[in-house]
C-alpha cells in the first residue's frame, strides 16, 4: 500500500472501497449461479439464505483481511481477493457435489436453516484457509 504514502486514512478508504465494490460484484456473481434471488429471499425472512449469504460476505471480507495484511499493492490485493472468491465458489460447488441426497440450492431456497448454516460455516472456514495461504 506504499502507493498511498503513509496516510492511514487514505489507505483505509482505498481498501474499504475495493472490498465493498468487490463484495457487491462477488455477491452478484454468486446470485447468478444460484436458483434463488438472495435479497428477495432475505426480505421474505428466509434465514437459510441469510446465513449462506452472510457466510459469503464474511468469507470475502476475511480473504481481503489476509490479502491486505500482506502489505502488497492494491492491485495485488484485488487479484488475491478475486482468486479467493473463485476458491470460495469452488468450495460451494464441492459442497453441492458431496451432498447427492439433496440439492443445496433447493434446500436453502426452501429455508432449511441447517443447510444455510453449514454453507455459512464452509464459506467462513475456507476463507481462513484461503486467506492464510495467500500470505505464505
Amino acid at each position: 500500500m506504499a502507493v498511498f504514502g503513509e496516510n492511514n486514512y487514505v489507505q483505509t478508504v482505498a481498501i474499504y472501497s475495493v472490498v465493498v465494490l468487490s463484495t457487491v460484484v462477488f455477491l452478484a456473481v454468486f446470485e447468478l449461479l444460484t436458483k434463488y434471488r438472495n435479497w428477495q429471499e432475505i426480505k421474505n425472512g428466509n434465514l437459510a439464505v441469510a446465513l449462506a449469504t452472510g457466510g459469503k460476505i464474511l468469507g470475502i471480507a476475511n480473504i481481503f483481511r489476509f490479502a491486505t495484511e500482506s502489505g502488497e499493492p492494491i492491485f495485488a490485493t484485488i487479484v488475491q481477493g478475486v482468486f479467493g472468491f473463485i476458491l470460495l465458489l469452488v468450495g460451494y460447488f464441492i459442497f453441492e457435489f458431496l451432498t447427492p441426497t439433496f440439492k443445496v440450492d433447493e434446500e436453502i431456497e426452501k429455508g432449511n436453516a441447517a443447510v444455510g448454516f453449514i454453507s455459512m460455516a464452509i464459506s467462513i472456514g475456507l476463507s481462513y484457509v484461503i486467506g492464510v495461504s495467500l500470505n505464505v
